[in-house]
C-alpha cells in the first residue's frame, strides 16, 4: 500500500517494495505536502501559488504551478503509482483512493491509546508508542517556508504533544514504580510553557518518594509561567502542589487533574523543533541541569 508521509520530510513511501520515493526541490515537496493536506479537496491555482512563492509569485503563476504539477505527475508515475493527482475547473488535486497519510495511521493509534487508556493503561502505553514511533521528525520540516504546511506543522505538533503527555500518564497509571522522573524532567526543559509535563513529573517523582523535589518542579514552573507569560499556574498545576504538600497518596493516577497548558500569546513566536533524532525529542529548549 502507498503511504504519503508528512510527519517528518515529506515522500512517498510504497509498503509492498519500500521504495521511497523524495520529491526533487523545495517547491515539489511544497507541492506534494499542501496536495496531502487537503487530500479530497481541490486546491486553487491562487493558493498554491501563494503555497510555492508567497508574495513574489511569477509573472504567470497559473503556467508555473501547472509545469510542476505535470512534473510531480511524472515523478508519481515513474514511481509506480497511479494518477493521484486530477485536474479541478479551479485547480487540482489528490484522490488518496486506497493510499493512506503518516498522518492518518498516527491519529488512529494516538486515538485508540486514549480510548485504551482508562481501562487498560499498559495496552494504552503501547497504543501511543506506536502513534509516536511514526514521527520521523518534524512535520513537514522540509516545507516550513510555505504558509499551509507551516499552520499544519504546528497543529500536528500539538497533537504528538499532547500523545506524549498522554503516554507518560498511562506509564505512571500501569507502571507506578517504572523511574520516568529523569525523561519527564528533560520534557520540562524542552516544553517550558506545557503545564501538563510538570504535573506528570511531580506525579512520577512523589511516586520516587521525592517529594521536595515535586515541589521545587512546582516552583521551577511558577517562576518560569509568570516571568514568562505573567501568569500564575493553572489550577491543575496548583492542586498536584497542595496534594503534594499534604502527603496525599498516589495509589491511583485517576487523581490527576486534566488540566489545559497556558496557550502562548498570539504575538509571542512560534519556534518549531529543529530536530527530532528519536520519537520523543524535540527542539531547542533550556537544559536541565548537569548531574
Amino acid at each position: 500500500m502507498t503511504e504519503f508521509r508528512i510527519l517528518g520530510p515529506v515522500e512517498v513511501h510504497d509498503d509492498r517494495t519500500g521504495r521511497r520515493v523524495v520529491p526533487h526541490g523545495s517547491k515539489q515537496r511544497a507541492l506534494l505536502a499542501a496536495l496531502v493536506i487537503e487530500a479530497g479537496r481541490t486546491l486553487t491555482v491562487d493558493r498554491l501559488a501563494d503555497e510555492l512563492w508567497g508574495d513574489e509569485p511569477p509573472r504567470r503563476a497559473a503556467n508555473a504551478v501547472q509545469a510542476h504539477v505535470a512534473r510531480l505527475r511524472r515523478m508519481l508515475r515513474d514511481s509506480g503509482g497511479g494518477e493521484w493527482i486530477s485536474t479541478e475547473p479551479m485547480g487540482y488535486l489528490l484522490r488518496l483512493g486506497s493510499a493512506t497519510t503518516d498522518a492518518q495511521r498516527f491519529q488512529r493509534l494516538s486515538a485508540e491509546g486514549r480510548a485504551a487508556a482508562s481501562t487498560d493503561p499498559a495496552h494504552a502505553t503501547e497504543l501511543l508508542g506506536r502513534a509516536l514511533a511514526v514521527w520521523r521528525g518534524p512535520a513537514l520540516e522540509d516545507c516550513l517556508h510555505a504558509p499551509l504546511c507551516a499552520a499544519e506543522a504546528e497543529r500536528l505538533e500539538e497533537h504528538r504533544l499532547a500523545a506524549l503527555e498522554k503516554l507518560y500518564e498511562t506509564r505512571l497509571r500501569s507502571a507506578p514504580h517504572e523511574d520516568v522522573t529523569g525523561e519527564l524532567e528533560r520534557l520540562t526543559y524542552e516544553h517550558p510553557l506545557r503545564e501538563r509535563f510538570y504535573d506528570l513529573s511531580m506525579v512520577a517523582l512523589c511516586l520516587a518518594g521525592r517529594p521536595a523535589e515535586a515541589l521545587g518542579v512546582y516552583e521551577r514552573a511558577r517562576k518560569l509561567l509568570v516571568h514568562a507569560l505573567g501568569v500564575e499556574p493553572g489550577p491543575a498545576l496548583r492542586a498536584r502542589m497542595e496534594a503534594t504538600i499534604r502527603h496525599a497518596p498516589f495509589a491511583s493516577l485517576g487523581a490527576i487533574p486534566n488540566g489545559r497548558p497556558h496557550e502562548m500569546p498570539s504575538d509571542m513566536p512560534h519556534r518549531p523543533p529543529h530536530d527530532i533524532p528519536h520519537r520523543f525529542a524535540v527542539g531547542q529548549a533550556p537544559q536541565p541541569p548537569q548531574r
